[in-house]
């Protein structure tokens, strides 16, 4: 194994040359401990730097706030950034997930409200989040072409949806990338969508490859997570009940970590970075010491050997819980 310092290498995200690692931005503004909000626009512009010019975020991050910071960050480096952003989950002023939206309209007039809190004319990729039971992604992918004839959006992608639908929307128009949770710990996508993405020529997002901030070791309970409100905490794999026997996973990892030089997030990340050159994991942080901990694994080499070992140490350790509550999972992988 050998660690490279060297600029950020690029990954195809079907015709699009990005950079192999982006940024998430949903821990800034909501969902999780509350961020410094200084801090999370110096960790924006210090990626921006550091060569990260994929920035996500989505339209229910701080219900606007994500986007409105997102735009403060990159005002007059705009040039320089790709920046992408969801639509299709839909919460109320308080919060409260209300359910998931497809249709024209609702896509249209949530766009328009993206490019004003951004503070900008166009979007780099825009994300269908999620689709409901028996939605018709026809629809959506109608209304986002609309949206890239007229300019206001440059590639489509789609979020947390089967292979089926992959495949629907891809015949509307070309949709660029999947983004979807995918980690040591969250495998399900290689089965079906990761192959249906390849046969097409589609890149992959990867999401939440820390697993929330479960693979970088740094938590060890309940306590360790944020305040009440902390989304994670109504996440079956944080539950009181799994929680505990979830952390095999990281008492699997820490020693083979740490004998080859690398943090647990380091050693999650090289992982997915071995997955193929049309993958772009897009690890989460508000803070800049996490986001130059992070880049260290871009340039990490991992054999086949050691690839094949962390897998079978993680598979021993077996994972307990969904992704998601009940009222959730059943708006993904539609």
């Amino acid at each position: 194994m050998t660690i490279d310092a060297s600029p950020l290498p690029t990954r195809r995200l079907g015709a699009l040359e990005v950079p192999a690692q982006g940024l998430g931005c949903l821990s800034m503004t909501s969902f999780y401990a509350r961020a410094d909000p200084a801090e999370a626009l110096a960790t924006v512009r210090h990626a921006i730097d550091r060569g990260v010019t994929l920035l996500d975020t989505a339209d229910v991050q701080g219900l606007g706030e994500g986007e409105r910071l997102l735009g403060k960050a990159v005002a007059g480096r705009r040039d320089h950034v790709l920046l992408s952003t969801k639509v299709g989950l839909e919460r109320d002023r308080d919060g409260e997930f209300l359910g998931v939206r497809g249709d024209r309209a609702y896509i249209r007039r949530r766009c328009h409200a993206s490019l004003r809190r951004l503070g900008v004319d166009h979007l780099d990729l825009y994300v269908k989040h999620w689709a409901a039971p028996g939605e018709r992604i026809e629809e959506a992918a109608g209304a986002l072409a609309e949206l890239v004839t007229e300019g206001k959006v440059r590639h489509l992608c789609l979020s947390e949806v089967c292979a089926d639908t992959v495949r629907r929307a891809h015949a509307v128009h070309p949709i660029t990338a999947v983004q979807s949770e995918w980690s040591l710990w969250s495998r399900g996508i290689e089965d079906e969508v990761v192959p249906v993405c390849r046969e097409l020529g589609i890149g992959i997002i990867a999401s939440c490859p820390l697993g929330r901030g479960f693979l970088t070791g740094r938590i060890g309970s309940l306590a360790d997570l944020g305040p009440p409100e902390d989304f994670r905490r109504a996440l079956p794999r944080f539950s009181a009940a799994n929680l505990p026997r979830n952390l095999a996973v990281v008492a699997a990892l820490r020693p083979w970590a740490a004998e080859h030089g690398l943090t647990l997030a380091q050693l999650a990340l090289a992982w997915l970075h071995h997955q193929g050159d049309d993958v772009v994991p897009i690890p989460g942080t508000a803070r800049r010491d996490h986001l130059d901990e992070n880049l260290g694994a871009v340039s990490t080499a991992l054999s086949a050997g050691e690839r094949a070992a962390v897998e079978a140490a993680v598979e021993a350790a077996a994972v307990r819980g969904e992704r998601y509550p009940p009222f959730l999972m059943q708006l993904v992988d539609n």
